[in-house]
């Protein structure tokens, strides 16, 4: 079995290889599966991300976020911790972690209970997907650090992508936390 470095590598290189049109019909595909699933429907909290360089372009899902009145968190990462913060306009957004666009400082933060745990979708990038819901992200563990304390299945995350970078399988570990359902177009 391969390892997730070379997983990822293999992954992220099949995703830098798409085509400007493979990509953008991926995009609208995932952004239609995700705007029309119910999770997103009951959702008060979106957790999304600002896609970077060759990932999902994610900003129709924020922009929608907004429009229908859904409270939007990015992630900002502070050394080696990542937080959600709440996004009122994509305007707002600053260059932060690696160049990817965050939260200005001093926004508010999302502040997980059992209670808006159920009314919170979290959309969440990654570099490689299998059919078991495996999830590898870029090295540094954030999510699955984020995760890690909140109480199983009460988040709902969806993991999104692009069909190619479904794999047979990634090798998990105890501290990696599966995605709820993963959409790649």
């Amino acid at each position: 079995m391969e390892t997730k470095k070379e997983i990822r590598k293999r992954a992220l290189a099949e995703r830098a290889r798409l085509k400007k049109e493979e990509r953008e019909r991926a995009c609208v595909l995932v952004t239609e599966r995700i705007l029309g699933h119910q999770w997103f429907y009951g959702a008060e909290s979106i957790l999304g991300f600002a896609g970077f360089g060759s990932e999902i372009d994610t900003s129709e899902l924020l922009k929608e976020a907004l429009r229908t009145g859904k409270r939007l968190y990015l992630p900002r990462v502070e050394g080696e911790i990542m937080n959600f913060y709440r996004v009122r306009s994509l305007g707002d957004l600053i260059s932060g972690y690696k160049g990817i666009l965050e939260p200005l400082p001093g926004t508010e933060a999302y502040e997980y209970s059992h209670e808006n745990a159920q009314r919170t979708l979290m959309l969440m990038p990654g570099a490689a997907f299998d059919g078991m819901r495996g999830r590898l992200g870029y090295g540094k563990g954030f999510y699955d650090k984020y995760l890690a304390d909140k109480p199983a299945l009460q988040l709902r995350t969806i993991a999104i992508g692009f069909r190619c970078q479904m794999v047979e399988e990634i090798p998990m570990e105890e501290r990696d936390i599966r995605p709820c359902q993963v959409i790649c177009c």
